[in-house]
């Protein structure tokens, strides 16, 4: 399971999800980046990237962040290259936020269902027109793509994916020992009444 990091990506967006799914047995976590090393997020925070682009391993599972690093990484083909190899093989690819309009920039969504942060909506639109972009969603499932929308939507979509792979006791249990509430309905969404 890799995070796909870049500069000025969301903490949340990484860390909500990853804390679900690093608390999986069978799941092992990496983060990659462009380059191996520290990667600093919108917050200022810097995470150091296990594996470069060209060392990174085959995955079973791809996550996006989003951040405001999200609009320089439009205009990188090396990054969107990246996304567009791992997800040969991937037995699902996701995204948090505005990973889902560098996901869609790079083809992956192409007739698929996707959502995307409220407030930049429309960038996520203006990637890919042929996606069926829903915006009253906290996170939305179409085949092996998972996108959430904005920042603490990882975090359930994340435990969405846990429930999908094993099945809601698991994906409860997991949110019960991490003292998480799931919100484990994807279209109950409070935060798209704006």
């Amino acid at each position: 399971m890799g995070v796909v990091l870049y500069p000025g990506f969301e903490v949340l967006d990484v860390f909500g999800p990853v804390e679900m799914w690093a608390n999986v047995p069978d799941f092992k976590v990496v983060l990659i980046a462009q380059k191996l090393g520290p990667v600093k997020s919108a917050q200022g925070v810097s995470v150091v990237a296990d594996f470069d682009f060209e060392a990174a391993p085959a995955l079973d599972i791809m996550m996006v962040p989003g951040g405001i690093g999200t609009y320089a990484e439009l205009g990188n083909p090396v990054f969107l290259d990246f996304l567009r190899k791992q997800d040969q093989t991937t037995e699902f690819t996701t995204s948090v936020c505005t990973g889902s309009a560098l996901l869609a920039k790079a083809g992956l969504l192409k007739g698929h269902r996707a959502t995307s942060n409220k407030k930049f909506f429309s960038l996520a639109v203006s990637q890919d027109s042929s996606v069926t972009w829903i915006k009253h969603a906290r996170w939305v499932e179409d085949g092996k793509m998972l996108t959430s929308s904005g920042v603490s939507a990882g975090t359930d979509m994340a435990l969405g994916l846990v429930a999908r792979i094993y099945g809601k006791d698991r994906a409860h249990a997991l949110a019960h020992v991490l003292e998480y509430q799931w919100n484990e309905d994807p279209t109950q969404d409070p935060f798209a009444i704006q």
